[in-house]
């Protein structure tokens, strides 16, 4: 006889056995029970954030087509993809991506600016160049600017890059906008940065804000 003392109870060892059974079987039963829960939560917040990246692409696809101009259907898809992934690598969100192209270049295909800027978010060879060192991007020349997926990728690089310089999202946009060394100059002579480009970046990441997204 086995005795359970505290118990007050005696049991034989079958008996013993088949308790001893039950509830490693409870036990294991709860222990797989508690892994499906969450394994199931597991797969539900995947799908979530699946379902949450192909409406932020949606809206982004929207506004792409709505303002682009001279890109065909399957050019949008593309930009929607690289903008949707470069936003992602530098945490941007992707309608300020927008915001920024729409300043910088209206979103016209081939656009270029009386000072040699280049492509949608209007970069400059010379930066375009030791951007692409950096970015694994193979540089053929200026007319490299040109090709829409790498303008993005370089643009987007390079304003990241003013934002860890300067740690301030409106100084690496006044930044992009007229040169590193001009705006080093302005804050030395502690004099006021010019707003009117910050300003029309966020009177258009406000705009698509307010019409895109749900």
């Amino acid at each position: 006889m086995i005795h359970y003392e505290k118990l007050g109870i005696f049991l034989s060892k079958p008996v013993a056995f088949v308790v001893v059974f039950i509830y490693l079987l409870q036990s294991g039963l709860a222990v797989y029970l508690v892994n499906e829960k969450y394994t199931l939560e597991r797969q539900i917040s995947f799908q979530q954030g699946r379902i949450d990246e192909l409406e932020e692409k949606l809206q982004v696809f929207k506004a792409i087509d709505d303002f682009q101009i001279g890109f065909n259907n399957e050019e949008v898809m593309r930009l929607t993809d690289v903008i949707c992934s470069e936003s992602k690598r530098y945490r941007y969100d992707p309608l300020f991506v927008l915001a920024v192209i729409l300043t910088e270049s209206s979103f016209k295909k081939g656009q270029k600016s009386s000072v040699g800027a280049r492509g949608l978010m209007q970069v400059v060879p010379f930066v375009g160049k030791d951007l692409a060192k950096r970015s694994e991007v193979d540089w053929q020349g200026s007319e490299t600017l040109f090709e829409p997926e790498v303008n993005i990728k370089l643009g987007t690089l390079h304003l990241f890059e003013q934002v860890i310089k300067f740690g301030d999202i409106k100084k690496a946009l006044a930044s992009y906008n007229m040169g590193e060394a001009r705006l080093r100059g302005i804050i030395k002579q502690d004099k006021p940065i010019p707003q009117k480009y910050i300003n029309k970046v966020l009177r258009y990441y406000q705009m698509l804000k307010e019409t895109y997204r749900v």
